[in-house]
């Protein structure tokens, strides 16, 4: 390992053996600034929100933003060891968050480092977030105002460093179909249940138009139904979710009023309308420069603290996805040294 490298696998460690799940990352992000201080960075903080930018910040060039976030979610009970027990066996280390997002957490923060010291024609900026598995307030929405204009993102999350340029959007919204209670022995009132039916059944068939290359349809799932308190009493009330997954052509604001128009029956509620699909245009010159490099943009189907940026923005990072939120989630030496390397590459070449 070179020194680098083996500063993130060092930081990576420590900061698997400290409890982090979202809302809870107060130490997690203390140690990540005891590190900062350590290699002379000065930085900034909001809540567990840290960033630092450049010595040589010029406010008349464009700003490269490099992100990941600090927080896990919790462990799942199947897991076979210690989930904050960093262990390295041979070239791959264990541990909650190793892999989503410690690995792009660390990688990112080791490539900011020797880009600082590399010619480049923009200011370059580190920001570690806070509550990205909730999509929190206390997370990048509250840091945002304390940041200086960014033109361009990289979000470190688990891609196996090929560029997600296009996310999905989420919303969810709680259904509602309203009865009469009765006896059912005496076929009284009216079931809440029967009332939703057509409602159900329509949101199972329908299909949006508009198909994204990269991201697919827009997707409706219904995927909580609850009614009854007992067998011999008719339900008043049915509740429902639908986790509804938009791609660039559809914002959550439009999908929710047209929702609402053809539920014939059912009342809708949408929780929030902020975590919208994202997308960075094919000739933006980061995913250009990406394409140079022999990567492949995809869509990716799961949410990140891209949702919630205003600027442009794409995935980059390393490990794989699949292992996220898993039992026994790990990530590799080699793919967080190859991380760090492509980073260097890939933005020590970029013009914006």
């Amino acid at each position: 390992m070179n020194n680098y490298t083996n500063d993130a696998v060092t930081l990576l460690r420590e900061l698997i053996a400290i409890p982090s799940v979202s809302r809870s990352e107060d130490e997690a992000a203390d140690k990540l600034g005891e590190y900062l201080n350590l290699w002379g960075l000065p930085y900034g903080r909001e809540g567990n929100n840290l960033w630092v930018g450049c010595q040589d910040w010029d406010n008349n060039r464009k700003t490269v933003m490099l992100n990941a976030h600090i927080d896990t979610v919790k462990p799942v009970n199947t897991w076979t060891r210690d989930p904050f027990c960093p262990a390295l066996e041979g070239d791959t280390l264990y541990g909650l968050g190793a892999n989503d997002c410690g690995g792009g957490l660390v990688s990112t923060l080791q490539a900011y480092r020797i880009l600082l010291n590399r010619p480049r024609n923009y200011n370059i900026l580190w920001l570690a977030s806070a509550e990205e598995e909730v999509s929190g307030e206390n997370g990048l929405t509250r840091v945002i105002p304390m940041l200086p204009p960014i033109d361009v993102a990289i979000v470190g999350e688990p891609t196996g460093m090929q560029p997600a340029t296009a996310e999905r959007g989420l919303m969810v919204i709680d259904g509602y179909a309203y009865g009469v209670s009765g006896h059912a022995a005496r076929a009284e009132g009216v079931n809440a249940i029967y009332e939703a039916l057509d409602d159900l059944l329509w949101l199972r068939d329908y299909r949006f138009r508009k198909v994204s290359e990269l991201l697919g349809e827009t997707k409706l799932t219904v995927t909580v139904v609850e009614s009854g308190t007992q067998h011999n009493v008719i339900p008043d009330l049915l509740h429902f979710v639908i986790d509804v997954r938009t791609n660039e052509f559809y914002q959550n604001e439009y999908v929710y009023e047209f929702l609402r128009k053809k539920m014939k029956k059912c009342k809708l509620q949408a929780r929030s309308f902020r975590l919208h699909s994202s997308a960075i245009s094919a000739d933006h010159p980061l995913v250009k420069r990406c394409l140079e490099q022999g990567m492949k943009p995809f869509g990716s189907p799961t949410l990140s603290d891209q949702a919630l940026m205003p600027w442009a923005s794409l995935k980059l990072g390393p490990g794989d996805s699949a292992r996220s939120h898993a039992a026994d989630e790990f990530i590799t030496i080699r793919e967080i040294d190859e991380a760090i390397n492509t980073y260097v590459h890939l933005l020590e070449g970029l013009i914006i």
